[in-house]
């Protein structure tokens, strides 16, 4: 009971340090990315190709995990499915602290992927489900721009230590976080679907009836620029920045990059989380953050001949529209019934992630033709743009709907 009354109760310290460690390792990789791979012997053009080849393992193991993660978080509960995922990720970033070749590195950066899958969609599934509706959003808003400072705490660490003690760090953490989870206990609502017949977890039923299909895929498309932009435009903003159309007036550090623009994502993840809030609507929180976001994006494009303090400014910048990803979960967890909510809520996130192998494959092709790397990071962000706009627009309001009923 005093869950409903409490914000910052049990279930939501626990799952924002959850989700602080988990988006640590999560964007570790981007930070690394460069130093880990000169020290395995990489140099020039291969440091971009295989870092996005990299990039692009990590998140198919989270695309696998959010769907092996969700199922699991509705038919088995949401407390044991957040102990397996926090000791898979952390044993595989500790690990990965260890590798001497690319294929070692490989296999640790998909096991660390498919481990960070479930952090998050099941720690705002159990977050929504043991707070009121009105509080449910402060629940969800705290988780989400607490854990995205990991990604500041990992450029600071990165930064202090050698790129293996950085995984072995977060590595540590993870471990350290699986003490916390006996505060955890399951919500009413899960112990209600636990003692019921209706059927849990079933991820093919999300493709079986059109309407719930047409919901399902503009949650995802929704989520998509966040990625577009930590994926493409933060992780390359050195390729960017020494492009000939921008020709920025200093030396870019995508580690820095990171760093810079996650605070202003943890900054504009409470502030878009307090906007819905405020205003009583998913939606519209939603739909402002879209639209403030393209236009930090075409300041992006054509912030030509810019030094070096103004263009980590800009990142910055973009990062609190991006922030929106807190609204973004809490209304991916608010559309769908108890028997497919962590099913939904943890797949959902990681299709997103996963879409980054679209995005960067679409991303190469336009680069390799006549755009170059400009043209395609424009072509890509107007395609993943317009459609989360467009998803915004049409999928339901969730702000008030009761969650505790069944599909």
């Amino acid at each position: 009971m005093n869950s409903h009354k409490k914000i910052l109760n049990a279930a939501v310290i626990v799952a924002a340090l959850g989700y602080f460690v988990d988006v640590y390792d999560l964007i570790l990789f981007s930070i690394v990315r460069v130093p880990s791979l000169k020290d395995l012997g990489l140099t020039g053009e291969a440091l971009t190709t295989v870092g996005l080849n990299l990039l692009n393992v990590q998140m198919i193991g989270m695309l696998l995990g959010g769907i092996i993660w969700g199922v699991l978080g509705d038919k088995r509960g949401r407390i044991s499915v957040l102990f397996l995922t926090i000791l898979l990720y952390s044993v595989a970033n500790i690990l990965n602290g260890m590798v001497h070749t690319l294929n070692e590195y490989y296999v640790c950066r998909f096991f660390a992927g498919l481990g960070l899958a479930g952090e998050l969609g099941v720690g705002i599934t159990l977050v929504a489900e043991v707070m009121s509706q009105e509080k449910r959003g402060f629940g969800t808003t705290i988780v989400s721009s607490i854990g995205i400072a990991g990604a500041i705490a990992g450029f600071l660490v990165s930064d202090l230590f050698d790129w293996r003690v950085a995984y072995y760090f977060g590595g540590g953490m993870g471990l350290m976080l699986l003490v916390l989870r006996v505060l955890m206990y399951e919500s009413g609502m899960y112990s209600k679907l636990k003692q019921s017949t209706v059927k849990k977890g079933s991820f093919l039923s999300l493709f079986s009836n059109r309407e719930r299909f047409i919901k399902y895929l503009k949650c995802i498309l929704i989520g998509v620029p966040v990625w577009y932009i930590i994926g493409v435009l933060v992780t390359l903003s050195p390729e960017f920045a020494s492009e000939k159309g921008l020709n920025i007036v200093g030396n870019i550090v995508a580690g820095k990059a990171v760093m810079y623009h996650y605070i202003g994502a943890s900054i504009g993840a409470f502030l878009t989380g307090m906007l819905s809030q405020y205003i009583k609507s998913r939606k519209k929180a939603l739909i402002i953050s879209l639209f403030t976001l393209a236009a930090t994006l075409i300041w992006f494009f054509l912030s030509s001949g810019v030094t070096e303090p103004t263009f980590y400014f800009i990142l910055l910048v973009i990062g609190i529209p991006n922030g929106y990803w807190s609204v973004f979960v809490t209304t991916a967890s608010e559309q769908f019934g108890t028997n497919l909510r962590a099913t939904t809520t943890t797949s959902i996130p990681n299709f997103v992630r996963g879409a980054t192998v679209l995005v960067t494959t679409a991303f190469n092709f336009f680069k390799s033709g006549s755009l170059g790397i400009l043209g395609a990071g424009i072509a890509v962000g107007i395609v993943v743009i317009v459609l989360a706009i467009y998803s915004s627009f049409t999928i339901d309001e969730s702000y008030h709907k009761d969650l505790d009923y069944f599909e």
